[in-house]
């Protein structure tokens, strides 16, 4: 892992969980700077060049696939880790697309993100599932392309997928990791 950039920001709108990725991180050696999105990490970059990043998905009001694209817009060799309780196989791609290293889904730990900054390479030897693909995962795939496509608009996302806005919502809530 690099060491010679060994500044981190957080992007991260669930300011307990960001306090204590800061904590965590601020002991580990690491400079800190946190925001909440995509507005406040644009003015963090005008002055800064952080080395390290962990990116939330879900933002309020907005998609944290935006701050990785900026994130690597400003310097390619910022090492970016996206969060996310959302899971899915569309964000994971498009995330790395934008110039993630990698896609962790949470509860993730600390060692897990600082473990995550050092893996450059892919790794050929992981196990393949040998189980097929329910119409449930089809569905709730689709349903996360849909809300990448509207930045996390649930509303829109709902109207695109011929729902209702609660049910939009119930299934998400059902399907949550925490």
């Amino acid at each position: 892992m690099e060491a010679t950039n060994r500044r981190l920001v957080i992007v991260e709108d669930d300011s307990a969980f960001a306090a204590t990725l800061i904590r965590s991180f601020e002991r580990r050696g690491y400079q800190v700077d946190h925001t909440e999105g995509p507005d406040e990490l644009r003015n963090i970059l005008k002055v800064r060049t952080p080395g390290f990043a962990v990116v939330d998905l879900k933002l309020a009001g907005a998609s944290g696939l935006t701050c990785v694209e900026a994130l690597h817009a400003h310097d390619a060799d910022t090492v970016i880790v996206v969060l996310t309780g959302f899971a899915s196989i569309a964000t994971a791609v498009e995330a790395i697309k934008l110039g993630a290293r990698h896609y962790l889904v949470k509860p993730s730990s600390s060692d897990d993100i600082e473990d995550a900054f050092g893996r450059a390479a892919g790794d050929a030897g992981v196990a393949l599932t040998e189980r097929p693909t329910s119409i449930k995962t089809v569905e709730w795939e689709h349903i996360h392309q849909t809300l990448v496509e509207t930045n996390f608009n649930i509303s829109e996302a709902a109207r695109r997928l011929g729902m209702h806005r609660r049910t939009l919502a119930r299934k998400l809530e059902k399907r949550r990791v925490k």
